[in-house]
Order: C-alpha cells, then sequence, then structure tokens
C-alpha cells in the first residue's frame, strides 16, 4: 500500500528551496552609485593667515554718524591687534559674532588717539581711516568691554604700538583713498569728539559679557 506522505514531503523541500533563494531585491548587482554632486574642499582664507594676534577682546562697537548726529551700533564680536609676520604693521580688526561681518578694518598709526571715556570706565574712542565698508572712511569708533580690566588693556596696549611705530618710523603720514597725504584737521575732530563724547553717556546699551 503506497504512503501518502510523501507528497507532504515533497512539498515541505520544495518551500524550504524557495525560501533559500534570495529575493530581487537582496541580490548585490555589483553595481556602485556616483553621488549626484561632488563637492571639493575649498580652504577658506580669513586674510589672518599670515598675522600675529597681540590682543584678542569680546567687545561691542559703534560708528558716530555725523549726518543723524547720533552714535550706531556696528556690531557684537571679537576685537584683534593683529601683527603682520613680514611688514610689522599693525592693524585693529574687529567681526560681528556669528556672522563674522567686519565691523573695523585699519592700520594702527601713531596718529590714532585712544582715549578714555569720562564717566564710563569700560569705554573709550579713536578716530581711524577705516577699509570695513570697502572704501577709506575716516571714522570715530566708539568700543565697549566687559570690564574696566579689558577696556585698559586695549588703550595700553594702541599706546604700546603707537609709540614703537613713532619711535621706529618718525613722522608717520597718513595717505586717503588716493594715496595723496592729507593733514589731519585736529580742531574739526576735536569738536567732533566733544560732541560724540557728550551722546557716548546717553547711550543705552546692554552689558558686553566675557
Amino acid at each position: 500500500m503506497a504512503s501518502t506522505t510523501e507528497p507532504t514531503v515533497l512539498q515541505r523541500e520544495e518551500g524550504d528551496e524557495n525560501e533559500s533563494r534570495p529575493s530581487a531585491e537582496d541580490e548585490d548587482t555589483g553595481a556602485q552609485v556616483a553621488p549626484i554632486v561632488q563637492l571639493q574642499e575649498v580652504a577658506v582664507s580669513t586674510g589672518e593667515e599670515n598675522e600675529d594676534v597681540l590682543l584678542e577682546l569680546k567687545s561691542k562697537l559703534y560708528r558716530f554718524d555725523k549726518e543723524g548726529n547720533q552714535w550706531k551700533e556696528r556690531g557684537v564680536g571679537t576685537v584683534k591687534l593683529l601683527k603682520h609676520k613680514e611688514s610689522g604693521k599693525v592693524r585693529l580688526v574687529m567681526r560681528q559674532n556669528k556672522t563674522l561681518k567686519i565691523c573695523a578694518n585699519h592700520l594702527v598709526l601713531p596718529t590714532i588717539n585712544v582715549q578714555e571715556h569720562h564717566g564710563n570706565e569700560k569705554s573709550c574712542v579713536w578716530h581711524a581711516a577705516d577699509f570695513a565698508d570697502g572704501e577709506l572712511k575716516e571714522e570715530l569708533f566708539c568700543i565697549r568691554f566687559a570690564s574696566v580690566e579689558n577696556c585698559k588693556s586695549f588703550k595700553d596696549k594702541i599706546e604700546e604700538i603707537t609709540e614703537a611705530e613713532a619711535n621706529g618710523n618718525g613722522e608717520v603720514e597718513e595717505a586717503n583713498g588716493n594715496g595723496e597725504v592729507e593733514e589731519a584737521n585736529d580742531n574739526g575732530e576735536a569738536e567732533e569728539a566733544t560732541t560724540a563724547a557728550e551722546l557716548i553717556a546717553n547711550l543705552s546699551v546692554e552689558e558686553v559679557r566675557p
């Protein structure tokens, strides 16, 4: 008498064979998918690679608007004094936090005179031919630090640099954007500085956090 269990065994074996076969999704075709866009590493230059940092402090910077007769905030960030490794020239550079937009960018020349603001020991003012906006412009700046110590460090370092420049190069003349030498208008700058100093006292700003 024939056994009735053989078909069942055969069906089970065929099912096992089907289960062991890889599906089309599991098969490795060996094909490599190339990226749609190939990105190349790009070296980003800040322009500070050939300079040594003499001073670096967090601060808030203002620029005096002559037309509006008021102080306007340039940004909150880090002010640096950078000395070029070859020329020895020192410049002041300040960038805004996060955006890194340049707030100030000018040479520290013997003609620069940083004055502490009377009534606020954390702030000081000075004139400079600035190039932050892509063109050379005479600006009156006010900078505010988180502490009296930081303000003093900034002022002392500027004085140290300007004295060294004066002793090393003698009298230094400042050139305008056309390369022509301009004489500083001491009387005009003094009057502007007086007006600006009066307005500084009325500034309502948040303290700079270290």
